[in-house]
């Protein structure tokens, strides 16, 4: 198993994860199918351009024919090509089916015609809903409350059903929250430091007292490479960084580490849908001998750092066209 195809691996988590395996794993061939829309980003895949074990094609899963003979390239599937921002899939659900559900399907099909050793579906902990207590457990129901997470829902089921029903070599993992050094600035720990730096407003949804677990990014694609590696066919592995925290009180820690006032803090009306908490028991996982290795207040503090250091890169995103579209909707929010 040492060509893979590694889909959505020009955004945030897919980068990263093709950067590793590449350090992890030098004798791996990796092909990174992307469409390169608002959060795919060749600049994520500029210090691994010149190796040779690498190769990008441009794409989406949605293509049959080009997915296809791709598939006939590789050992393994590792799919991380989905649209995955919340709001936008409240303001335009159609893409977010599109991509999630059908074009996992497309990869499963593709995969029935071809010797694909393992098919791994990257999911989220959002697909269990809300958590006023306790921690989700694998074998627990899915109770999906956006249509974001009801796309990866039905993407997840697609694998399932297409592993019971062909007897593909499947494998799923559900992610906590990221966080990291290059991550789109619609998400939330982004959106607060690149927006204290400029010393605009930090939105925070309702009362701000929403829970989540935050995962540093490496953390994630180390989890994934056990799984990828050690996984049982056909199982599912909750993948949390034990770092559950409030939401407001990131957003305090980023205003103290940029030292800006708390006054940036700006309430406003909370999201339709919104999850109060999220949390994962990784008992599963960490049995395949996995723990995570960054401490969560290092970890913010190297993210926070590198969006001081890289406004270039940010700066033309956060003035894009979809942007303005965004700020324009939820001004009054």
């Amino acid at each position: 198993m040492k060509r893979l195809l590694v889909t959505g691996g020009a955004g945030f988590i897919g980068s990263n994860f093709v950067r590793y395996i590449l350090s992890k794993h030098p004798s791996y061939q990796v092909v990174v199918l992307d469409k390169l829309t608002y959060a795919g980003n060749l600049a994520n895949l500029a210090d691994v351009a010149g190796n040779p074990k690498y190769r990008f094609v441009r794409g989406d899963i949605c293509d049959q024919q080009l997915v296809d003979g791709l598939m006939a390239e590789v050992d393994a599937v590792i799919n991380f090509a989905a649209e995955t921002h919340v709001d936008r899939s409240i303001l335009d659900a159609g893409g977010f089916i599109q991509t999630d559900v059908y074009g996992t399907f497309v990869l499963l099909e593709a995969m029935r015609k071809h010797k694909i050793q393992r098919f791994l579906q990257v999911s989220t902990d959002e697909v269990y809903g809300d958590i006023p207590s306790g921690s989700s457990v694998e074998t627990d129901p899915f109770r999906p409350r956006s249509p974001y997470s009801a796309s990866k829902a039905g993407g997840e089921m697609m694998v399932q059903a297409y592993h019971v029903t062909y007897e593909l070599p499947v494998l799923i993992t559900r992610g906590s929250n990221n966080y990291g050094p290059s991550q789109y600035p619609e998400k939330l720990i982004p959106v607060l430091i690149t927006n204290a730096l400029d010393d605009k407003d930090l939105p925070i949804y309702g009362d701000g007292l929403q829970i989540r677990d935050w995962l540093y990014v490496m953390d994630h694609c180390s989890a994934i490479d056990v799984v990828l590696h050690e996984g049982q066919i056909g199982e599912s592995y909750n993948i949390g960084g034990g770092n559950e925290r409030v939401n407001l009180d990131i957003a305090g820690k980023v205003l103290d580490q940029l030292n800006k006032p708390r006054t940036l803090l700006k309430y406003v009306k909370d999201r339709p849908g919104h999850d109060r908490r999220y949390s994962l028991d990784c008992t599963k996982l960490k049995r395949l001998g996995w723990a995570p290795a960054r401490d969560f207040e290092e970890g913010l503090a190297e993210t926070v750092q590198w969006y001081v250091e890289n406004q270039a890169w940010w700066r033309p995103l956060k003035s894009g066209e979809y942007w303005e579209y965004y700020k324009k909707n939820y001004r009054s929010l």
